[in-house]
């Protein structure tokens, strides 16, 4: 488990992609990575767990991401308490192996507990032993290739309700609580974590029986929403404008 930091110097967390600086010589390959929006209906509405990125990291202090982060070698050793969803886990494998499936939604509950101290299964010791039963496939980002950090990210959901514990922080993020929808547009986030957020209240605003035939993208490049092709799907262009 990572050590708590006051001030961390190595960003993993995908929601900082878009970051800039300067570019490389040469194309980075994308890390993979994951990232959980958990989220609930509140008194305020629906309320989405964040974290503020720290003041003293040196690109976009201060902004909201999400729990997540690039996948660990331990990843693929987890062992759950439950298998992912059919859907999941065919929409996590479009970009890439079975195993590399449940690695991602592994690591998507490891940030989770770690940044936040909240559990989607249950602690054995100091080991998790994650529930992927709740998790919904939302939508996956890749940087673009001028970046010096890169990652390919899948963003996945999960209701709050499943998850037990008490929000803490690990020093990796500031300020960890619940936001409500309506307050986040007042709030510093990156461009793609805008995008994610719209994407997000797409999915909500879908009748939950319809919500695995909707059109699944990827965002790729700069601010490109592409349609992914998903088995048996028509690969229909995006409808929605960023």
């Amino acid at each position: 488990m990572k050590q708590p930091a006051a001030a961390p110097t190595q960003d993993d967390n995908p929601g900082g992609a878009d970051q800039g600086g300067r570019p490389p010589r040469r194309a980075v390959r994308p890390k993979d990575a994951a990232s959980l929006i958990l989220w609930k209906d509140g008194p305020r509405g629906i309320e989405i767990l964040m974290g503020r990125r720290h003041h003293n990291l040196r690109f976009m202090p201060g902004v909201l991401v999400f729990p997540g982060g690039r996948v660990d070698h331990d990843d693929h050793r987890a062992q759950p308490i439950s298998a992912l969803s059919a859907e999941t886990r065919r929409l996590l494998e479009i970009s890439g192996t079975p195993a590399r499936a449940r690695a991602l939604a592994y690591c998507a509950l490891r940030e989770l507990h770690e940044e936040a101290g909240l559990v989607v299964g249950r602690m054995e010791g100091e080991t998790l032993r994650p529930d992927f039963a709740p998790l919904s496939y939302l939508t996956r980002a890749i940087t673009p290739a001028d970046r010096p950090m890169r990652f390919h990210a899948r963003f996945l959901i999960a209701e709050a309700r499943h998850a037990t514990g008490e929000i803490r922080g690990s020093g990796e993020l500031e300020e960890i609580r619940f936001f409500a929808l309506t307050e986040l547009h007042a709030q510093p986030v990156a461009k793609i974590t805008a995008m994610i957020l719209e994407e997000f209240e797409a999915w909500l605003a879908t009748p939950a029986a319809e919500r695995v035939h909707r059109q699944f993208i990827r965002i790729q490049g700069r601010d490109s929403r592409l349609p992914e092709k998903t088995p048996g799907s028509r690969a229909k262009s995006p409808g929605r404008g960023v």
